[in-house]
């Protein structure tokens, strides 16, 4: 996940755009049309998109750099969205997930940069895929922060909170809708909580197999072990000795269920499932939406996956 990316100069840009101001200025009519005037904010991936969408109503004109369906971690941004954000007022991003949107809100000339991992605590779990998957990835050590929060509804509201200051404070004209729609959410995340918090309260078991390490917020707020097949990076691949163990531990903590996701490829959950006789449901890291989700959100999605969860986890 954390792999180098291609650069591109700032110099490099600006010949693109000496050399395109043609369809770069068309593109910036397009923008400021499809936003009709309103505050023009640029989201990462989906759950900053739909923090955008919620705490900015019909005041904000929100399109995002990830396209449902894309797997965000593998995002390499073309020129075409480089020069987009530069011509919108905010960019709301969350930095260690994706290093080209990283790379590319750094170099732009943007009043307005709201980076979500400013606005609660990031923890390092990146010992799941330093002790478990095998291999030793030493340039991965200064990264190890897990940028996972949006899963941990607690840590999701705080950054809910921080973004509908950071509207106010960008857009003051429309500063107590912002606020307002920001304090709705938040209570909106709180009841999911307690949701999870009651569902989860009394299981057979606490362990849960997922793909890749995503939901470590998730499991450390409601008192679960994670335990996955991969690391944090999705794409990675497990060691025999990994495949091992994880059979031997289903076996010992009754895991009946191996989960896998909508936007990687599931053949090695389903592959450990046969091995070791377990079933395969999907949990869902809402990293993105698919053709399968439209109409779903983020409070869909996370019902779908406490249901999933209750009945792998056993409870009553």
């Amino acid at each position: 996940m954390n792999v180098r990316r291609p650069h591109i100069s700032g110099a490099a840009l600006a010949a693109v755009a000496v050399l395109g101001i043609g369809s770069l200025s068309a593109c910036s009519t397009d923008s400021a049309a499809a936003g009709g005037g309103r505050f023009d904010v640029v989201a990462s991936f989906y759950p900053m998109q739909f923090l955008a969408e919620r705490i900015g109503g019909d005041h904000v004109h929100v399109t995002t750099l990830t396209e449902p369906g894309q797997e965000p971690h593998e995002l390499e941004l073309s020129l075409r969205q480089r020069a987009e954000l530069e011509e919108s007022d905010a960019a709301l991003y969350l930095s260690g997930l994706q290093p080209s949107v990283d790379e590319a809100i750094d170099q732009a000339a943007l009043k307005t940069k709201i980076d979500a991992a400013d606005l609660t605590k990031l923890e390092d779990h990146g010992d799941v895929e330093h002790d478990h998957g095998g291999e030793e990835h030493p340039e991965e050590e200064e990264h190890s922060l897990d940028p996972h929060v949006w899963l941990d509804p607690v840590k999701y509201a705080e950054i809910a909170e921080g973004v509908g200051t950071a509207f106010a404070k960008a857009d003051p004209d429309h500063a107590a809708d912002y606020r307002k729609n920001a304090d709705a959410l938040v209570d909106r995340l709180h009841a999911l909580d307690t949701e999870f918090r009651d569902g989860l309260k009394n299981t057979k078991t606490k362990v849960f197999f997922t793909n890749h390490a995503s939901f470590g917020y998730f499991a450390e707020r409601y008192g679960l072990t994670q335990e996955a097949i991969s690391g944090v990076d999705p794409e990675s691949e497990p060691s025999p000795a990994r495949i091992k163990e994880l059979r031997d531990e289903a076996r010992a903590d009754g895991v009946t269920t191996v989960f896998y996701e909508t936007l990687v490829s599931g053949k090695t959950a389903k592959t450990l499932a046969d091995d070791a006789g377990l079933r395969t449901d999907v949990l869902d890291p809402i990293e993105g939406l698919t053709d399968r989700s439209k109409g779903d959100d983020y409070f869909a999605v996370m019902e779908a996956n406490l249901t999933a969860l209750k009945k792998a986890l056993g409870a009553r």
